[in-house]
Order: structure tokens, then sequence, then C-alpha cells
């Protein structure tokens, strides 16, 4: 173990090495030439084959010198130190190694470097992740845990290289952004325009600003784009943002009351909805996203209600609107948003959008 730890080490000082030997050459002939022999062990390691007895030696003669001199005594304790310190070192450098390697795959399959925690990936695209596991405590969790992320990333690479259909996850009714409605100055997509699947949370930030960006770039116009509404949950009751559960329910129950209608008679209440919490402020310049769930539940309903009745429904479609939001057909929906995302889509973090046959996580950008 020793040649091997003196290898990785010697690795990370070529370097200042590299920069040392510039101004004084002769450094750098006696590191190369320290190297080779380093190499030659660790090459022999690799093959199973005993490493050069003479190297291991070189290297404690160089640590220990000193010490023979003036404390003889302590050679053999220090010695087993440094075989004590070689393992460790060549541990921490496998181990460095290896998560590198696994923060990149995950970086890459899942939009976030950690698994376990996602919110905690300062690297990953601007999300909202979809809850974090519980932190694990003993060695035997962790452990356990640790290999349970190889396997999560490895089923999610084939979704980063496969063809993605975006219409394959639309519901049942499903709620198209159409500009037009939203912006007088816009235009509807085109019949031909391709498909595309944005999935976001009405409480996230993130979604908040990628819908901006996504209505300011023209998107929509080019995108025949349905909204997957998806409130991201903590437990069976609780919701990561305080009333993003009533926004989903008043958003599907919307849907459903257009669901048969002819097209020009389509009231639209969803898509407002979604528009407002994400675009709209109130007079005192609070945006709707942060108003709505600083509010109580029974509080966040009536504010809803009255949002209905801006957009010209009558007081029996906001009864009905209220009535469908708490049925069966709603928590069908839900449940049905719920295994497109986890189990079909496989997302750590919203936004996510399918569109041009990918999988494209986190904010959009213009």
């Amino acid at each position: 173990m020793v040649c091997i730890a003196a290898f990785i080490v010697l690795g990370l000082i070529g370097v200042f090495v590299a920069i040392i030997s510039i101004f004084k050459r002769e450094v750098g002939r006696a590191y190369l030439k320290v190297m080779k022999k380093s190499w030659g062990c660790v090459g022999k390691k690799v093959r199973l084959q005993k490493c050069d007895t003479n190297f291991k030696d070189d290297i404690k003669n160089a640590l220990l010198k000193k010490v023979v001199l003036k404390h003889p005594n302590l050679v053999h304790p220090l010695s087993i130190i440094i075989e004590i310190s070689s393992v460790i070192i060549v541990f921490v450098f496998a181990w460095a190694v290896l998560t590198s390697i696994k923060s990149l795959l995950s970086l890459w399959s899942l939009g976030t470097c950690n698994v376990d925690r996602p919110a905690s990936c300062t690297l990953s695209s601007e999300a909202c992740s979809l809850g974090d596991e519980e932190e694990t405590k003993t060695l035997l969790e962790k452990t356990g845990r640790w290999f349970t992320e190889w396997g999560d990333i490895f089923s999610a690479i084939p979704d980063r290289v496969k063809t993605w259909q975006a219409e394959e996850f639309f519901l049942s009714p499903t709620t198209f952004v159409n500009p037009s409605i939203l912006d007088e100055e816009k235009s509807s997509p085109d019949e031909n325009a391709p498909f595309a699947l944005d999935i976001v949370d009405p409480g996230c930030s993130a979604c908040m600003m990628s819908f901006r960006n996504q209505l300011s770039s023209g998107f929509f116009e080019n995108h025949k784009t349905a909204l997957l509404v998806y409130p991201i949950k903590l437990d069976e009751e609780n919701y990561k943002f305080k009333n993003s559960g009533i926004v989903a329910r008043f958003f599907y129950a919307s849907a459903l009351l257009d669901d048969g209608e002819a097209s020009e008679n389509q009231r639209h209440y969803d898509l407002k909805i979604m528009n407002r919490i994400f675009t709209g402020k109130t007079e005192d310049g609070i945006i709707y996203q942060s108003y709505i769930n600083s509010l109580s539940s029974e509080e966040a309903k009536a504010e809803l209600k009255t949002w209905l009745k801006d957009f010209g429904a009558s007081k029996q479609e906001v009864e009905e609107i209220s009535s469908l939001a708490d049925s069966e057909e709603v928590d069908s929906l839900l449940e049905t948003v719920s295994d497109i995302v986890n189990n079909r889509v496989h997302i750590k973090g919203i936004p996510t959008l399918l569109y041009n046959n990918k999988k494209h996580l986190g904010l959009y950008e213009e």
C-alpha cells in the first residue's frame, strides 16, 4: 500500500512540481525519476504482482532517516503508522474518485449531484427537489443507501438517451398553454407545432421563472405545450409548498369542467389559474405564488374562488369547480400524475420539460 499511496501523493503534487521545474529543471528530473519508479510499482500491483521492495524501502527511508539517528526506538511504531496512513490515503483517494464519478453521473442522469438529498446540490440546474430522503444514521444504513443511489443512477441513465414523446404522458383532459388567451399580442401555436410537456408545481419558484421564460421567449407559441401540475408531497398529508395541493385540485377541477365542451365554449380557467400563479401580483405588489402559500387552506380556497369570478365564472361554475376539486375524479387524476412523475418519467426535481424528443431537467432558460 505504501507504493500506491506514494503514487497518489506524487500525482497530486505533480502540478506544483511542474511549475517549480520551469525555474529548477533538476527538481522536475528528480520528480520524474521517482514518479516512473512509483508507476512501475502501481502497474505491478494492478497485475497482482509483488511490488519492488526497494521502492517501498526508499519511501520509508526518506521519511524515517532523521528519526533513525535521533530516536531509533521510534522507527518500528512509525513504520506501522506509515503503513496505516498509506491504507487510509488509498482508501480516501478511491472513495473520492468513486464519489466524483457518482456525482457526475447523477448530475447528468437525474439533474442533481446528490441523489439522497437533491436540494443540497449546488451544481444542479435550478429546480425544486421532489423531497429529500431522511438522513441515515447508522453506518449500515449509509452503506445500504450508497449502493441504492448507484442503482437509482444506473436506472436513470437509459432515460437520458431514449427518445421521449411528450404526448405519451398527456392526461385526459389535457390543458394546453395557449399564449393568445393570456396575451392578445401573442399567437396560438401552429397545428403542426411539436408537442411538449411541462411538469410544474404551483408553489415552486423555479417553475414560476421557467414558465415566464417560456412565455417571453415564444416557446409556447412554437410548441403545443401541455401542463402537468404536480404538487410535491412531503408525506401523505403535507405538501412541500403549503397550498400547492389546493391549487392543483382547482386546476384539474377547472380542466374537468371544460372537458367535453366545444372548443369555442371552453373557459380555460385552469390555464388562467396557473398564469396568475406564475406571472401575476396582488395590488400590493406581492407575487401571487408567494401570496397564495401565505394563506390558510380555507383562505386559499376562497382566494381561488375569487379568481374564478375574476375570470368570468358564474356562481354555479365556481361551486361546481369547488365541488370537483374534492372529488374522486381529481383524486384519480392526481394519482395518475404522481405515477407519471415518479414511475414513468423518473425525475428528482421540477420543472422538467419533455420536448424535441428529450427530457430537459430544471429551469428553462431563454
